[in-house]
């Protein structure tokens, strides 16, 4: 190799290094945007964002431990509770914080640098950290208190929840990138929503169903993640029923989608 080659393998290694390092500046930008608008800087601030899921959950639970008997088909209602519960919250509010990433910060677009892109990564993020940092609060509290043990697998916890993230980035970004051009969209949304919550598994699992449905509910790719942090928390007490490379495809599949209908609507804001 000679010295132009190696000279122009650094040029350009420097130039790439540049430029996530400008999209990095600019995503860091925008999350501590989206945090001081969303949330403000008085009383809790910031903490809202874990906060707001918490609370969620923990009315939720309450609820069940009331009304329900402590074991579900052997496992303790609690914990499978929040199993099941944290995931459907993380989907929701990452959807949800979708469908207004653009119009809530078209004016930034003005400024050459940042891209649609951009708005829907820095708002996602942050509402993954967000569930997430609830989501690890709720169970240190229960794990504390007695209410839960701690996970048998705490490696296929994560990845079934970076499973999750993955799956619903794409479908979030779909389906914000449709409420830009479709004014009904939001209301389509909402009632998909809340569709999920029984089709993703949040109060069964795979096992509890007769084989005949097993393959059936299986097409859901949300399913597989929640799962996989089922049988990450309970180990063999709740045999689990996923698939990991097809839970992979469907997001990357989504992404893709979402990434081509971000490009519509970055062309079409450009012309309005």
């Amino acid at each position: 190799m000679g010295v132009n080659q190696v000279e122009a393998i650094g040029g350009t290694t420097r130039r790439f290094g540049q430029r996530l390092r400008d999209h990095g500046r600019i995503l860091w930008a925008l999350l501590l945007r989206e945090l001081a608008t969303r949330y403000g800087r008085d009383n809790l601030g910031f903490l809202w964002i874990i906060a707001e899921p918490l609370v969620f959950c923990g009315a939720v639970v309450i609820l069940w431990k009331i009304v329900k008997p402590p074991f579900e088909h052997g496992l303790p209602i609690v914990p499978f509770v929040v199993t099941g519960y944290m995931p459907i919250i993380l989907v929701r509010h990452m959807i949800t914080q979708a469908l207004t990433c653009v119009r809530s910060n078209g004016s930034l677009l003005y400024h050459r640098q940042i891209s649609v892109l951009h708005l829907f990564i820095a708002r996602l993020t942050l509402e993954f950290i967000g569930v997430s940092l609830a989501f690890a609060v709720v169970v240190g509290i229960l794990i504390l208190y007695g209410f839960m043990e701690p996970p048998k697998n705490l490696y296929l916890v994560y990845c079934g929840w970076l499973m999750l993230a993955w799956i619903t980035t794409g479908l979030a970004m779909i389906l914000g990138a449709i409420a830009e051009t479709v004014v009904f969209a939001e209301r389509f949304v909402a009632a998909f929503t809340y569709i999920l919550v029984p089709a993703s598994g949040t109060f069964y699992m795979v096992a509890w169903l007769p084989p005949q449905f097993r393959e059936m509910v299986l097409l859901l790719p949300f399913l597989h993640p929640v799962e996989m942090v089922r049988s990450g928390f309970f180990g063999a007490a709740a045999p689990a029923y996923y698939h990991v490379g097809y839970a992979f495809t469907w997001g990357l599949g989504l992404i893709a989608f979402g990434l081509l209908l971000i490009q519509f609507v970055r062309n079409r804001v450009e012309i309005e």
